[in-house]
């Protein structure tokens, strides 16, 4: 009921012990606090909170709009709502080094158990469209280390982000995981990788934990947990998928209610209002007040 029975503190130590185990860890990207219970009923091992996602849900390009507020307040409002660990994608820090200082503190407040700082240029720009700038190695290197000094809990996870393969190649990204994790960075999130091979010079490159995005419409293959773990990525995120599939329903449900006049036909498409109430754990808030939930459910009436 309510919020998440964990504290903050807890779900970073849990995630971290998670992370050292080996496991492959998969993070979808939630784009509201009711998607985040979802993934955590469905039993995934965290939650991601994409930057694009929260851009979108603005109505607003990817392109380095929203604030350090916006994303704090929105990724506080998923991360309360479950026990699973929730990484945020804090962009480029929001600013110079002694801003992205601020934003670990203010993210960490709000509850999430890990972030990750980027080396692109402001205005940056979706890690899979061309065009990308990145800043110079010594930069990019004072952000992270800027980052890892802020925290104030130790599990709280820094996690490097490196666009340069796309500019430079892969060669330049190996080298710059190796910076990020000797400046304190404590996982390294190679974006854009063209295949499986890529993925593996990274791992073979650095000692900490690696991820691997796999979003749709991107520069990389759309790889399997199977084929993933084989390489030894920790850590995959699917950022953008439930929103795109919500977003996809939505636009068939609106056409089909433009051309019948009604969404009867849609209807089985639909989360049924049980499903939706069960979700939210409905029937136990009545123990703390009877008259919340005084009703039956019957999903023939929605």
């Amino acid at each position: 009921m309510l919020y998440a029975t964990m504290t903050p503190a807890d779900k970073r130590r849990l995630f971290r012990e998670r992370l050292a185990s080996g496991d492959l860890l998969q993070l979808p990207g939630a784009f509201t606090p009711l998607s985040a219970k979802l993934i955590e009923q469905k039993g995934f091992d965290g939650v991601y909170v994409s930057g694009a996602v929260l851009s979108a849900e603005l109505g607003l390009p990817d392109i380095g709009l929203t604030t350090l507020t916006e994303v704090a307040g929105r990724a506080g409002q998923i991360a309360r709502m479950t026990d699973l660990p929730v990484l945020v994608d804090a962009d480029t820090g929001f600013g110079e080094p002694m801003n992205v200082a601020r934003t670990v503190q203010t993210l960490e407040d709000a509850g999430v158990a890990g972030l990750h700082i980027e080396d692109q240029v402001n205005p940056k720009r979706c890690g899979h469209l061309d065009g990308k700038a990145v800043v110079d190695r010594g930069t990019a290197t004072k952000r992270i280390r800027a980052a890892a000094d802020a925290r104030r809990d130790e599990n709280l996870l820094i996690m490097a982000r490196t666009d340069v393969r796309a500019i430079e190649g892969l060669p330049s990204a190996v080298d710059r995981a190796k910076e990020f994790v000797d400046a304190g960075a404590d996982a390294i999130f190679p974006e854009a990788m063209r295949d499986l091979s890529e993925f593996e010079a990274i791992r073979a490159a650095v000692d900490v934990p690696v991820l691997a995005n796999m979003t749709e419409f991107g520069k990389s293959e759309l790889f399997t947990t199977a084929q993933l773990r084989d390489v030894g990525v920790n850590l995959v995120i699917y950022p953008v998928s439930l929103l795109r599939l919500a977003m996809g329903a939505a636009m068939r449900a609106l056409d089909t209610l433009k051309a019948d006049g009604s969404l009867t036909a849609e209807v089985p498409n639909m989360q049924t209002r049980a499903e939706l109430y069960s979700l939210l754990d409905y029937e136990s808030y009545s123990s703390f007040d009877a008259g919340v939930f005084d009703f039956t459910l019957d999903d023939n009436h929605g």
